[in-house]
């Protein structure tokens, strides 16, 4: 039976003033062997994260088929911490699909889309922030560059700039960002041919690196809009972060960049002592959030043009050979960025 009136019905909805979004996917369905560590690691993420992000940003986390006994503890740090959302799917349903719960329904202008096991290291928000400012194209930014990230998803940067000296190779800024980067994913060491020079692009005030990677980024959440997701067929790989977050930005003729000094860590799943030193040094700071003069529109025309058309004939090896060279990358080094 029911008995008077709802005191909800009819009242507008009012959400706090957040300009910033952080989405965290999690899967810890154990604590032994590859999984140990992931507690821990986590633990260590979030705690980087509050202490280098700006007052209005709002967190979630999405646990992917976790234990009990993790999403207990995820429960009682969310409730001792500011973190804005926690969702709990019991069953494993991939990190495409754990993004995508919180995606479509995300309302602020910028969304960092990050794996649980990255380190934010102090100034990171404030430098990919500043890409945004100097790049008005710039659409997916992440602190943590990586080697050979100008052939995947760039088509349009190249286009818009094949004439300009803005776009070229030049020295590695921070190739012990990229050695420590490479170790984490489990090499043993980094060549000097993929840690001394890199494709880049200038502003008056700042140079970026050309395409990023998807561990962490940060996007413009308008190309997200006009995109009908669907259910992820695959929990990891089989070009799932490809097509649901590496492309879009193309769409909107955006770019995606990369900060030239390392301003993340990936930890992977095991620590190290020199991670745990590094996350000691990490301060509480006062930074400004994201902020952008201009709206990405979506441009279906320039994304054929750019990124189909134009593309295809990009990846011709005689094309591409000329277009290095004439960025500035020597002969003796073409077989190793094409």
């Amino acid at each position: 039976m029911r008995k008077g009136e709802n005191i909800s019905k009819e009242q507008s909805i009012s959400l706090k003033g957040f300009n910033h979004r952080v989405i965290i996917p999690l899967y810890i369905p154990n604590e032994e062997d590859y999984y140990k560590d992931s507690w821990q690691i986590f633990t260590m993420c979030i705690t980087s994260l509050l202490n280098t992000i700006a007052p209005h940003t709002a967190i979630s986390i999405v646990s992917n088929g976790s234990s009990k006994e993790i999403n207990s503890r995820l429960l009682n740090f969310c409730l001792d911490n500011d973190i804005d959302q926690l969702i709990i799917e019991e069953q494993k349903i991939g990190k495409i699909n754990s993004i995508l719960r919180v995606l479509k329904f995300t309302r602020e202008p910028f969304v960092t889309i990050t794996d649980a096991d990255i380190l934010f290291l102090n100034g990171w928000l404030n430098e990919t922030s500043n890409i945004f400012q100097a790049f008005p194209k710039a659409a997916a930014v992440s602190p943590l560059p990586v080697f050979r990230t100008q052939n995947h998803y760039t088509s349009n940067i190249i286009f818009d700039n094949l004439f300009s000296k803005k776009l070229k190779f030049t020295k590695v800024k921070d190739p012990e960002g990229l050695t420590k980067f490479a170790k984490s994913i489990g090499w043993s060491r980094l060549d000097e041919k993929w840690k001394d020079l890199i494709m880049t692009i200038g502003s008056d005030k700042i140079r970026a690196v050309v395409g990023c990677n998807h561990a962490v980024v940060t996007y413009r959440t308008e190309i997200f809009k006009k995109q009908t997701f669907k259910f992820a067929e695959y929990a990891l790989g089989g070009e799932t972060e490809g097509y649901y977050l590496d492309r879009l930005p193309q769409l909107y003729d955006g770019y995606r960049l990369a900060t030239e000094t390392t301003f993340a860590r990936h930890m992977g799943n095991q620590l190290d002592e020199s991670i745990i030193t590094e996350f000691k040094t990490i301060e509480v700071e006062k930074v400004n959030s994201f902020k952008t003069d201009n709206i990405l529109k979506y441009r279906p025309l320039s994304n054929f043009l750019k990124n189909i058309i134009f593309k295809k004939i990009l990846n011709k090896k005689s094309i591409k050979r000329l277009v290095y060279l004439n960025k500035g990358l020597p002969s003796s080094k073409i077989e190793n960025f094409i």
